[in-house]
């Protein structure tokens, strides 16, 4: 079971002030040494020890309180533990002094070094993340490009798309113990999300054979589809402590073995619509040249000679090469 872990937030001591203590009181440890020594040769026996064991005493302590000094940078934050226990966040930049025996939790730097180690092995299958690892949590905004990948979408087409991510961390300590690692977890949530929202609608227009299918297509609504990929994603990576400020569609385009197809479709739609509109004024016209002819009754046309101009101008008119005139020098009856 998952244990819920708040986030403490602490206030340390001023590492610079402690430094120097830490510093005076090692010189003056190393005084004790001597001034025991000193002693004990001139015979003080019991005095000499006292002071020699707690000049020695002092020497080994002064070294491990060093270990207590720590430096947060702007717009970082340091996760301690003391014994296996959550001991808090140092979530303000300076330079300060926690209990030495406390250590920094970061599961990017462990990675990091974990797969150094694997490389250095010859472990060519290791990726290193693209964090720079450091023992602190860093809370800037952090751009995720996690390259494309292959879905369906709704009409079972196969595309290619891509998504950029802007995120930070808002909460270091669920970042920390609520997932093992936060920058893989945004990475298989974030292919996840993408694959479940572009299975959701058509590629484009021309996809959509339904009159009742989402008017929303890949092609045409990517910013709106994108705001979805951005709204579930934030639903997924709250438990990280994780928070999405934007998701951006930078790639999509149909799969190799349908692209091809699909362009031809398209440019068949495209010399569809065309002749359409051509039809279209063409026939509009041709009906106003008639109409013209019989209100001003320059000539009186039969029914079959009306069809006939009527086919003569729809090829004129409609056809894709120019034409040749033809002069009639005899009756047109």
């Amino acid at each position: 079971m998952l244990q819920n872990i708040e986030q403490k937030e602490i206030h340390p001591i001023n590492g610079m002030i402690m430094l120097v203590v830490i510093t005076i009181g090692l010189i003056l440890s190393v005084g004790l040494i001597i001034l025991g020594s000193i002693l004990l040769e001139q015979n003080n026996s019991v005095l000499g020890g006292i002071i020699l064991a707690i000049g020695i005493i002092l020497v080994v302590i002064f070294p491990i309180m060093y270990g207590g000094l720590k430096i947060v940078g702007p717009n970082e934050a340091l996760v301690l533990t003391l014994f296996g226990n959550y001991y808090g966040t140092i979530l303000k930049p300076g330079y300060y002094y926690v209990n030495p025996f406390v250590s920094y939790n970061n599961p990017i730097f462990n990675k990091a070094y974990i797969n150094r180690n694997k490389i250095e092995n010859n472990d060519k299958t290791t990726v290193i993340p693209d964090i720079t690892p450091k023992k602190t949590v860093s809370l800037k905004s952090i751009t995720l490009n996690n390259g494309t990948q292959k879905v369906n979408d709704v009409l079972g087409n196969p595309i290619i798309i891509g998504a950029v991510v802007i995120w930070k961390v808002t909460d270091p300590t669920k970042a920390v113990f609520n997932v093992d690692n936060y920058a893989e977890f945004l990475s298989i949530q974030t292919d996840s999300t993408i694959r479940n929202i572009a299975r959701k609608y058509p590629y484009d227009d021309l996809d959509c054979e339904d009159e009742n299918m989402n008017e929303k297509t890949l092609r045409s609504s990517s910013l709106e589809i994108a705001n979805d990929m951005k709204d579930e994603l934030i639903k997924r990576v709250q438990i990280a402590g994780l928070d999405i400020e934007e998701v951006r569609i930078t790639h999509l385009a149909y799969a190799e073995e349908i692209a091809a197809a699909m362009l031809q479709r398209q440019q068949a739609s495209a010399i569809i619509a065309a002749r359409q509109k051509i039809v279209d004024g063409a026939v509009g016209m041709v009906k106003m040249a008639i109409d013209k002819l019989g209100e001003e009754e320059v000539v009186v046309l039969d029914e079959e000679r009306k069809a006939t101009m009527v086919s003569n101008l729809l090829v004129v008119l409609c056809s894709n090469k120019d034409t040749q005139p033809v002069v009639n020098s005899g009756s047109i009856y």
